[in-house]
């Protein structure tokens, strides 16, 4: 009976040892070095107050896609994955993520999570990411150059003839001013800063939850006539033709460009790397008015396969928090969270208080072919851009893209 009896309590604190081993297992997350930033401030604070401990792994945001898609079907993906929305839907389809449709809807918040990051996330109908971390595309105007030039420098401009007109004025500075920029050869960031003039002024890039093309609409021809207008009169420097993306921020950040769409995340790079630049921030506008945004960033999600709900929802009630979201504002990121983001972003720049509203109206378009119609640099997407931006005719192009993006967005379904 001794022997039972210690056998018995041997096997209980085994299994006491077992379930704290457990509780206290390191589970595995990949994130983008363009989140290096905040993301190992976050996974730290959540480690050090939580059982659960995340070990996290920095993958350089060009690697990710292939690396990730790689390790899941080689089965060594890592448990968790901070992940660029845009391909949520791509690796959904593939069947690598697991469903957090359940774990979602069970979050008293979940409707004030950002909805473009759940729609980019939801597919066919169930949810296979949540939101992570976020920017929002906005209008940039450099106030200093403003005032050189005979404009209210505390006024941005609010429709495209303001735009415009702006830009003229500031251009007519001379030397190396311009009035306006944008990376002319970068189908990602065109994607951030110009569908919003789209949507803003009532059109579309997809529609038919994702597998219809609008590219050729009146909107799309006025907003490309727009940007060509400024390209023909000088108002846009020559280097924006071949710009891939890598002066994307730095164009503005000279000091010499009068406006320029842009993300959320200048804010905080120009004021602790360019404080010279004085600078408001308001909304990309459409053609008579109105604002949108281009919301960006990354989803949360789950490997399929993995045992890991509970911890994931742990996780993700933690970056939610005021606590999570506050550490998020304060490295760069936009709070997730609708009903806390005046809270997280309060002890911050007050332009901030502009990003978190764009935030709110952010869109991102979602498909699970994202890359092949809008980032691939021989997808439609940029090929018309750039042709039509900065070739002899527009009409051609827009054309010509609208064929080509439908022709792959069937070939997908």
């Amino acid at each position: 009976m001794k022997l039972i009896k210690i056998a018995a309590l041997a096997a209980t604190a085994l299994s006491i040892l077992s379930t704290t081993v457990s509780a206290q297992e390191k589970l595995t997350m990949w994130a983008r070095n363009t989140s290096e930033a905040f993301m190992p401030t976050v996974i730290k604070a959540f480690n050090d107050s939580h059982k659960t401990h995340i070990e996290l792994q920095i993958v350089p945001s060009a690697e990710m896609v292939q690396k990730y898609a790689t390790a899941a079907a080689g089965g060594s993906a890592p448990d968790f994955v901070s992940l660029d929305l845009v391909y949520s839907p791509s690796f959904a389809k593939a069947g690598v993520l697991e469903d957090l449709t359940d774990l979602a809807k069970s979050l008293p918040y979940f409707d004030q999570l950002s909805k473009a990051h759940v729609g980019a996330g939801t597919y066919e109908g169930k949810i296979y990411a949540l939101p992570m971390s976020a920017d929002a595309s906005l209008l940039l105007w450099n106030k200093k150059l403003f005032k050189q030039a005979g404009l209210n420098p505390e006024k941005g401009p609010s429709n495209w003839a303001e735009i415009e007109d702006a830009a003229g004025k500031v251009n007519a500075l001379g030397g190396d001013i311009h009035g306006f920029y944008f990376a002319g050869a970068c189908g990602g960031c065109n994607a951030f800063t110009f569908m919003p003039l789209i949507w803003a002024s009532g059109g579309d890039i997809l529609v038919d939850d994702g597998k219809k093309a609008t590219l050729d609409s009146r909107q799309m021809h006025d907003a490309i006539n727009f940007y060509r207008d400024m390209v023909s009169k000088g108002y846009v420097p020559e280097s924006a033709k071949t710009d891939s993306g890598k002066n994307f921020f730095g164009g503005f950040a000279t000091d010499n460009i009068g406006i320029s769409p842009i993300g959320a995340f200048a804010i905080g790079n120009l004021v602790k790397n360019y404080p010279s630049v004085d600078f408001g921030v308001t909304f990309i506008p459409g053609k008579t008015g109105g604002k949108a945004s281009f919301a960006g960033g990354d989803n949360f999600v789950v490997t399929a396969g993995r045992d890991h709900l509970a911890a994931a929802k742990e996780f993700l009630e933690f970056v939610y928090s005021v606590e999570g979201q506050t550490l998020l504002a304060k490295g760069g990121s936009l709070p997730t969270r609708a009903d806390v983001a005046t809270e997280a972003v309060k002890s911050l720049d007050e332009r901030y208080q502009v990003a978190t509203e764009a935030m709110k109206i952010g869109r991102t378009p979602s498909s699970p072919v994202y890359n092949d119609i809008i980032n691939s640099n021989t997808g439609p997407w940029k090929q018309m851009l750039n042709e039509a931006f900065f070739g002899p005719d527009a009409n051609a192009p827009i054309a010509k893209a609208q064929e080509n993006m439908q022709s792959i967005l069937d070939s997908s379904n």
